[in-house]
């Protein structure tokens, strides 16, 4: 989700420099929502997910038809490789990755000997090829919110008896379990927050942390209600931007509130605000100094994933204090 999110700066600077141009962005379904309708793009292309390999090639013959002038890939990964070279495109610009370069016309790297870059600028970094100039980069833009998705999300909020700039957005989720900050820190949160700022919790996440929402919500703390696996994405993005806070590890719906004004306390773990934080929001980060860090989130080297786990709930309502 936010690798798609942190994309749509470069692709507005792009639409900018090249109004006439028609733009198709390839997206995998579970994000669809997070590029359908954009002002910057002409058209989308929904990759399944997930998909076999024949409904894959399918795919590329698709995309083949298409004829595209050109091809950014801003991934890099397995699929997103395979797609840009089958694409047929006159040019392919992508980053210089071990083992991939070859696939591409036009290279730049994705790390620097100077230290880290954010994703978002290194994206910047593969428009500036075809002659964008960003000195003046955008914000995370989030598609439109058209009358039907306001309704469903103002239905929602009325039934949660949730009031505008009234509750916090808490992220239970994380991805995996390096950037999962721990059950009993949330549990310490939620009472914490609950008797300091008297403001209803929202709990967001997945379908999948479905457990995680139940054993928070065993603590029976009268002022939190959940929508975990509840709502798509425009929903999701709509309740944050009312919200007074939103408060969660580096992920997705972290990048989602980065596309409203509503401020955003971040716990950062394994990763780092220089490559991965809120894009141009106001924002506090929480995160440990640990030698470890960054990591590839394979292994644990310590075993108890302390980069995460070490920051004490007392510090997030602190920093919280700070914008209620």
């Amino acid at each position: 989700m936010g690798d798609v999110l942190l994309t749509l700066p470069a692709v507005v600077a792009l639409k900018r420099h090249l109004p006439g141009a028609s733009f198709t962005y390839v997206v995998e379904e579970p994000f669809r929502e997070l590029v359908e309708n954009h002002p910057a793009l002409d058209h989308i292309l929904v990759l399944p997910r997930p998909v076999g390999n024949r409904d894959f090639f399918r795919f590329i013959r698709n995309v083949r038809k298409n004829r595209f002038d050109a091809v950014l890939d801003f991934h890099g990964g397995p699929k997103a490789s395979l797609i840009t070279l089958f694409s047929g495109a006159k040019r392919k610009i992508g980053y210089r990755i071990r083992y991939k370069g070859w696939i591409y016309h036009t290279t730049i790297p994705r790390h620097y000997d100077s230290g880290p870059v954010h994703s978002a600028e290194n994206h910047f970094n593969l428009v500036r090829l075809l002659g964008v100039e960003t000195q003046d980069s955008p914000a995370i833009s989030f598609p439109p919110t058209d009358r039907k998705v306001q309704e469903e999300a103002d239905v929602v909020l009325r039934a949660l008896g949730l009031v505008s700039s009234k509750y916090i957005v808490f992220h239970v989720g994380a991805g995996n379990k390096f950037r999962f900050w721990g059950m009993d820190n949330m549990s310490a949160f939620l009472r914490q927050a609950s008797e300091v700022f008297g403001l209803k919790i929202v709990l967001v996440g997945a379908p999948d942390d479905a457990e995680t929402e139940k054993a928070l919500l065993e603590g029976g703390h009268s002022s939190v209600v959940s929508l975990v696996g509840r709502i798509g994405l425009k929903i999701l993005h709509r309740l944050i931007s009312q919200a007074a806070l939103y408060v969660g590890p580096d992920s997705g719906p972290m990048h989602i509130a980065s596309a409203t004004s509503t401020p955003i306390i971040a716990l950062f773990g394994p990763t780092i605000p220089a490559h991965f934080g809120p894009w141009k929001s106001k924002c506090e980060i929480l995160e440990k100094n640990l030698g470890c860090r960054p990591c590839r989130q394979r292994d644990c080297l310590s075993g108890d994933f302390a980069c995460i786990r070490s920051i004490r709930p007392e510090e997030v309502i602190e920093a919280m204090r700070k914008y209620l």
